[in-house]
Formats: structure tokens, sequence, C-alpha cells
């Protein structure tokens, strides 16, 4: 490698490290916290995180930062969906279970 090759592949490498270090991570509070959050607050704190987003004006790590929160909000949000969707879901197997059987004698068993 010539001198120039060496220092350009050394100074992309340390871009690549400083974009690592550039990254941050919520707290096991912060999860915690939004683990708990009710669906609503999780999408109106989801709706607060993707404007401050679109605004603009933050520096990397606030942005970064905002990214992850709304991550982390986006994915509380799903995850209580789907457990609206499974009990729905289930509610429907029962139904239609009990409505197979309505009017017949091994419902009255």
């Amino acid at each position: 490698m010539t001198g120039k090759a060496t220092k350009e592949a050394h100074e992309g490498a340390a871009a690549s490290e400083a974009v690592n270090d550039v990254q941050t991570h919520l707290s096991d509070k912060e999860r915690e916290a939004i683990a708990k959050l009710p669906y609503e607050q999780a999408r109106d704190q989801l709706i607060q995180a993707v404007q401050a987003l679109e605004a603009g004006g933050l520096d990397l790590d606030a942005s970064m930062r905002q990214w992850e929160i709304g991550e982390a909000l986006a994915k509380r949000a799903q995850d209580l969906l789907n457990q609206v969707r499974n009990k729905l879901d289930e509610a429907q197997a029962q139904q239609a279970s009990a409505g197979e059987s309505a009017g017949t004698q091994s419902n009255l068993e």
C-alpha cells in the first residue's frame, strides 16, 4: 500500500469508528418505562419523536436518540396491537366453535 492509500484506509477506519461512537443507546430504565406505556401514550410519544426528527435542527446525537426512542415506541405500540389481534382471533375462534355446537345435543352436555 502506498502512503496515500494507507492514510486513506486509516481515515476510513477512524470515520467508521466515529460513527459507531455516535450511536447512543436507551438505558434499561428508559426501555422499561417504554415497555409499560399504554398504547395511546406510546403512539402519542412516537408521533412527537417523528415530528422532532422531521422538524430537523437536531444534532446527530440528538437525532440518533430520537430515532432510538421512536423505534422503541413503535415496537411497544405494535406489540400491544398484536396482543389485541391475538385476543380477537381467540374470541372469534371460540365464537365459531360455540356456533358449531349451538342447538345440538353436545351443547347441552
